[in-house]
């Protein structure tokens, strides 16, 4: 292992920029050249790769998003697009390659490996959480920690005016970001994709905390969560605030799409002690010849595994953060 390549793929998350840097520190320090790829795996198709140094990564550890680009790339999904970054690889002379991503980009590193036979380590980037190997993935508790920052704002022009406001996070089909937001700004409701929306179980609630004093109410919604069973287009929010006005028509409520905003600013210091620790095993594991292998933390401790084994698995739901959630709202 002499050159090693690094890229970001997909949606960008806070801690991209500590794993790139502690990769390309890292390797330096061995004695790899490596070479940053911009814009995912477009960049690689398109063959748009640079040397970095030690230089090119300094004062980049805690800003959001990522200093090497991205982009959603289907080209990715076809033989012809694979065959390119192949060609861009071995052009540069790149014998392994770090991925940071979520799920779609992890595909695009298996195609690479077992049909190809390039060297790859992945490391997941990805605000949503949405993982089944790993507890947690670079950028989640920095999304979080924006959605509470943003709820705790909220909340003192809610209070004031007597409203609700529901609030829509993003998540896709994983309701992490929501969940854990809502019990660590102490939302009064939380819907999500892993439990039933009830749309009168929902008004019961918030016109129960009305009878009770509490009229300001905050309700954290995943962009996941199906209707009837169904995923609708459009804001989630939206529709939620509809359904509350249908059974409570009196009811003073707004509704709040956070969007790209969990996506930016810096990025928290466990993010960026994440980043940085799955970037350092990242190229331990090249360097030791290894591939196939996505890195990931469990118990507060960073390990790396096969990457099938790792795709194989279901994410599974926290009952007991729901439960609490659930149990400190109660009026």
């Amino acid at each position: 292992m002499k050159k090693i390549g690094v890229l970001t793929s997909g949606g960008d998350s806070q801690g991209m920029n500590a794993a790139v840097f502690a990769t390309v520190r890292c390797a330096l320090s061995q004695g790899l050249t490596v070479y940053g790829i911009h814009d995912g795996y477009q960049g690689l198709i398109d063959g748009v790769a640079e040397e970095l140094t030690a230089k090119s990564v300094e004062g980049i550890v805690h800003r959001g998003g990522t200093v090497l680009g991205t982009a959603r790339c289907a080209e990715m999904k076809t033989p012809e697009g694979q065959q390119k970054a192949v060609a861009t690889l071995k052009k540069y002379g790149i014998d392994g390659l770090v991925v940071i991503g979520g799920d779609g980009s992890f595909q695009g590193a298996k195609a690479l490996s077992t049909g190809y036979g390039i060297k790859v380590i992945g490391i997941p980037g990805t605000i949503d959480n949405d993982l089944a190997y790993t507890d947690y993935t670079l950028g989640f508790d920095s999304a979080v920690a924006v959605v509470v920052n943003c709820v705790t704002q909220l909340r003192d022009t809610m209070s004031c005016n007597k409203r609700t406001c529901v609030v829509e996070v993003m998540g896709r089909d994983c309701g992490d970001i929501a969940l854990y937001a809502a019990l660590a700004c102490g939302a009064e409701a939380v819907c999500i994709p892993e439990k039933p929306y009830d749309a009168d179980l929902l008004a019961k609630k918030i016109a129960h905390n009305l009878s009770a004093g509490k009229t300001d109410n905050i309700i954290l919604v995943s962009e996941g969560i199906r209707f009837d069973g169904t995923l609708e287009k459009g804001h989630k929010a939206d529709k939620v605030m509809k359904d509350l006005l249908q059974r409570l028509p009196d009811l003073n409520v707004r509704s709040v799409i956070l969007g790209h905003l969990q996506r930016g600013g810096d990025a928290t210091v466990y993010d960026r002690k994440l980043g940085i620790m799955m970037g350092a095993l990242a190229v331990k594991c090249l360097a030791e010849g290894k591939t196939d292998r996505v890195i990931g933390i469990k118990n507060d401790v960073v390990f790396d595994e096969d990457m099938l084994e790792a795709l194989a698995k279901k994410k599974s739901f926290n009952e007991q953060v729901f439960n609490l959630t659930k149990s400190l709202v109660e009026y």
